[in-house]
């Protein structure tokens, strides 16, 4: 069976080994799908260097969360823009207001974990 390579957003990546950000972009690097990293400094995990900035990408099928919901506001603009497929929203991260944009835009959103999305070949 074909597995499709979903290219995914990280939001709120760290490079702290016990972050679950951390855990999500080695998890999906495992997984062989293209990862892109988005953070507040500078980093990198294993061959994932963060970005800073907000950058103009193309074919994002998941943006996964890890950033609160008192800090995701300043995200709704660029990722609608992005137009992925899915957004998960990784325990802690739920939030109301966003899912109800990202459904009234034909973006699915999803209260998942995606380390067990992963792990349980549902990702």
């Amino acid at each position: 069976m074909k597995v499709t390579k979903k290219k995914t957003l990280v939001i709120g990546a760290s490079e702290k080994p016990e972050r679950y950000s951390n855990k999500a972009i080695k998890a999906l690097r495992n997984h062989d799908h293209p990862v892109v990293a988005l953070a507040s400094g500078k980093g990198q995990v294993e061959d994932v260097k963060f970005t800073t900035q907000k950058e103009s990408l193309s074919d994002i099928d998941t943006v996964t969360l890890y950033v609160g919901p008192k800090n995701q506001a300043d995200y709704y603009p660029y990722i609608l823009d992005l137009k992925p497929r899915r957004v998960i929203f990784n325990p802690g991260t739920e939030n109301s207001e966003l899912m109800n944009l990202l459904e009234k835009n034909d973006i699915q959103a999803e209260e998942a974990c995606t380390l067990v999305l992963l792990a349980v070949d549902d990702y």
